[in-house]
């Protein structure tokens, strides 16, 4: 089990936090899932797909003086902070990198912490136990460092730490069963995340009427300007959809077999999920135009 590719425990999804005592309740980090494995000073690390990652990390060596147990794995959500908040794009780039040189620079300057939150092996397999089994193990082998810390959680109260991930402009939360033993390769309705809504002004780059109408959106990027980022079908009133196609008349381009495309100089705001890692914004949905906003200003933060 040591030092093999180990297909993770995954999450089902829910819409609204809700409150049980039989539950507990932890913030989700916005990164990559990495489980840790460590044998005496020996530490390697691999993403959910099985991929070894350790020399992209350098600073993973440095966890073995913080986990106290002789051989170790833990599962973790591997992160770079930013502001007090975790930063996807960060973590990603970090973990594209080859080159040496480039992974020690980006080392110095997006270091990696790693949120330890549960034990599959503590000098034998874990998996068997209930999750509060492990979470209390997890507390006694892993001393919290700038590399690696276990997770904040709650017990009981989602509605709560729901609000304060909100209020932190966090990812969202996850909800797990106390009870619950760990699955691998397993997506468990003992474990539950819930995300919270993002907003964000966007480009309107086209639209289409048939089957639905649908704006066509796009953001700036460092790299990209006007790059679609979603396909937005829902939020529309029909007296929006009939000022919208009125007005938009002057603006178009090109028309092909997948929308009329526009000059992007009209912009909206709109409400999305959660992003894939090409961009693309899920489940999301028109709140209101922005006749005064400027398209340029449209740009991703991330």
């Amino acid at each position: 089990m040591l030092f093999e590719s180990l297909k993770p425990m995954l999450l089902t999804s829910r819409s609204e936090a809700f409150d049980d005592d039989s539950y507990i309740f932890e913030p989700k980090w916005d990164g990559w899932r990495v489980l840790i494995h460590k044998k005496g000073s020996r530490i390697e690390a691999y993403t959910r797909t099985g991929m070894r990652i350790t020399e992209r990390f350098p600073e993973i060596q440095s966890t073995a003086a913080s986990i106290s147990g002789h051989s170790v794995i833990l599962d973790c959500e591997g992160i770079c902070l930013r502001d007090g908040r975790s930063v996807f794009d960060d973590f990603q780039d970090r973990g594209r990198l080859t080159d040496p040189r480039k992974i020690a620079a980006a080392a110095a300057n997006h270091p990696a912490t790693f949120i330890a939150f549960d034990v599959l092996y503590a000098n034998r397999v874990r998996t068997h136990e209930p999750l509060a089994d492990r979470k209390r193990r997890l507390l006694e082998l892993v001393q919290s460092s700038s590399v690696i810390a276990p997770t904040m959680y709650v017990e009981g109260a989602g509605v709560h730490l729901k609000k304060l991930t909100e209020q932190r402009n966090w990812e969202g939360i996850v909800a797990k069963r106390k009870a619950s033993t760990y699955q691998f390769n397993t997506r468990s309705y003992d474990w539950i995340k819930i995300k919270n809504w993002n907003h964000i002004d966007t480009v309107i780059l086209g639209y289409r009427t048939d089957p639905h109408f649908a704006l066509i959106v796009g953001l700036h990027f460092r790299t990209v300007e006007n790059k679609p980022v979603a396909v937005v079908e829902h939020g529309y009133t029909p007296d929006e959809k009939s000022a919208f196609l009125a007005v938009v008349k002057q603006l178009h381009t090109i028309k092909d077999r997948e929308a009329q495309w526009i000059e992007p100089r009209l912009c909206c705001r709109i409400r999305y999920l959660e992003r894939t890692e090409r961009h693309q914004l899920r489940m999301a949905t028109f709140e209101e135009f922005l006749f005064d906003k400027r398209p340029e200003d449209c740009r991703w933060v991330g």
